[in-house]
């Protein structure tokens, strides 16, 4: 994957060439969040090592670097997750508005703990903090969506909606 030719091919290469255009050519490293990201998203919504290894040569940084970012972040998952990807805030604002009714909902619908993935591959439940939308507490986000003011009851209905569709 050197050079980024198989990394970022096709659209995914002019996606790319866009992102360091957001950057001065001294500080296309600035770059690697969104460049991690974009590939994140080419791979099954995970990085696998060779991949983290290509956005460092990509951008001429060590790969020890992206890789601490990629362990820092929770946006980042370094081993495969479901095709949903189940992420329940547990900051206080959450828990102080049931956000232990919801996990407690998500576990007992997938019959996995948080940082399992569902033998079917398709959910994959975490716990993670602040997900920024406190005052619609208890907040879940999966995938790119997020789920406000939830329940037990509710998360598992949506959980149960989603494995019925994928029945289909």
């Amino acid at each position: 994957m050197s050079g980024g030719t198989e990394l970022f091919p096709g659209p995914d290469r002019d996606a790319a060439e866009a992102i360091l255009g957001r950057y001065p050519p001294a500080h296309r490293q600035s770059a690697v969040l969104p460049l991690l990201d974009l590939a994140q998203r080419r791979h099954g919504g995970w990085l696998p090592p060779a991949v983290v290894d290509a956005v460092g040569d990509y951008l001429g940084m060590p790969s020890m670097r992206v890789r601490e970012l990629v362990t820092f972040y929770s946006m980042f998952h370094d081993r495969p997750v479901g095709r949903y990807l189940v992420q329940v805030c547990r900051t206080t604002p959450c828990w102080l508005r049931g956000s232990d009714e919801v996990l407690a909902g998500a576990r007992e619908e997938l019959g996995i703990a948080p940082g399992e993935t569902t033998p079917d591959g398709l959910f994959t439940l975490i716990e993670v903090e602040c997900l920024g939308a406190c005052a619609d507490a208890p907040v879940v986000q999966i995938n790119d969506d997020y789920h406000e003011r939830l329940d037990g009851e509710r998360m598992r209905a949506w959980l149960r909606d989603r494995r019925g569709a994928e029945d289909d």
